[in-house]
């Protein structure tokens, strides 16, 4: 594990929400998936929200091949499998009419982890992140993880006074190159090329 990575794991374990940004490629799933596993250690529940039903699908058939059928759950607006299963993945949406619905679900919830958090400041879907943000019960800890929040310490400043007890872990480490380039005709020419010297 990377330091980052242990950093917020740890940070969990000693009972307080977390707020990771790194580039992507760099692991922050890893810190959402430990938080799956302490409450399944725990007997307790966890909601895995993405921005986006591919997402959920996708995180649903990844934990579905580490824990089984009857222990993962799918909640998005064209599918629901196994709705009260201690790990559900969901798109951010049914969180937030869980929430105003105060469904019987929510019970036993200890963790909610927001992948792709820097929806939050999306204009036309960003209110639903800060409802979840501000509406899951006092109980519940936060797992954020964000590639892209420019303002990671602010928002962690916002989290903690909204949430509590919030460790905001940056890491700038990009672990998978990011090289731009740009097509004219059928030539593929690098931008940004470091020529040296001249």
């Amino acid at each position: 594990l990377d330091a980052f990575q242990i950093e917020a794991c740890k940070a969990l374990e000693d009972g307080s929400g977390v707020l990771v940004a790194a580039p992507t490629g760099s692991g922050k799933t890893v810190v959402g998936e430990f938080a799956v596993h302490l409450a399944l250690a725990s007997g307790t529940k966890c909601f895995y929200t993405t921005p986006i039903k591919a997402l959920s699908n996708q995180k649903y058939a990844d934990l579905v091949a580490r824990y089984g059928p009857e222990k993962v759950g799918l909640l998005t607006g064209d599918n629901s499998v196994n709705g009260e299963a201690p790990v559900v993945v969901m798109t951010t949406e049914v969180l937030r009419n869980m929430l105003y619905a105060q469904s019987p679900t929510l019970a036993g919830l200890a963790f909610v982890v927001m992948d792709e958090v820097h929806y939050l400041a999306d204009r036309f879907r960003g209110a639903v992140w800060e409802e979840v943000i501000i509406h899951v019960p006092d109980s519940v800890r936060i797992v954020a993880l964000s590639a892209t929040v420019s303002n990671a310490e602010e928002f962690g400043e916002w989290l903690q006074a909204v949430r509590g007890d919030t460790a905001v872990i940056v890491d700038g480490h990009r672990p998978v190159p990011l090289f731009q380039h740009m097509l004219v005709g059928t030539r593929l020419y690098d931008l940004f090329v470091d020529t040296g010297p001249g």
